[in-house]
């Protein structure tokens, strides 16, 4: 028989009754509702933490702590070549990958080298790969680095001032 809209139905398995508890004993969940007898999961308001082990030390805090993230990095949005290649476009700019919904207004654009160009094209991103600037040199474009956010400005230490020193009590 052909599937259509008409005789469409869920899988086997796929649905399930709601669980009813504590509604009697004639429904075989009555009295202690699934929960057993005694025991902290009996208890109410019982939700143990994820990863917990039951007093023992849980493993994530028996592994040590490893690594740390940098505040300070920089992250770009990346674009492929053969993405730009369907574009259709040969001068490429920050402006037309935010309009074409490939990168957002505030992002930093960097441009990877996976894809083949034929044509070339000038592109202009804050980063290029090695591989995306060999590609495009080699077809015959150019491959434009435009400014990032502005660095944040050096904050100059005053030279140690001079002190004289004190004079020693006779």
């Amino acid at each position: 028989m052909p599937t259509n809209l008409s005789n469409l139905r869920p899988p086997k398995g796929a649905t399930a009754n709601k669980k009813r508890v504590g509604r009697g004993m004639g429904s075989g969940m009555g009295k202690t509702s699934t929960r057993g007898h005694k025991g902290q999961r009996s208890r109410s308001g019982s939700r143990m933490m994820r990863g917990f082990e039951g007093g023992q030390m849980p493993l994530h805090r028996r592994l040590p702590k490893r690594g740390f993230t940098n505040i300070f990095r920089t992250e770009y949005a990346v674009v492929n070549l053969d993405r730009l290649v369907e574009l259709g476009e040969s001068n490429i700019t920050v402006e037309i990958l935010v309009k074409r919904r490939l990168v957002g207004k505030n992002d930093l654009v960097k441009v990877l080298g996976d894809g083949d160009l034929k044509s070339p094209l000038t592109v202009q991103a804050h980063k290029f790969s090695k591989s995306a600037h060999e590609k495009i040199t080699k077809a015959g474009g150019q491959a434009q680095i435009i400014g990032g956010p502005a660095p944040a400005p050096e904050v100059k230490k005053e030279a140690a001032k001079q002190t004289q020193p004190k004079k020693q009590k006779k």
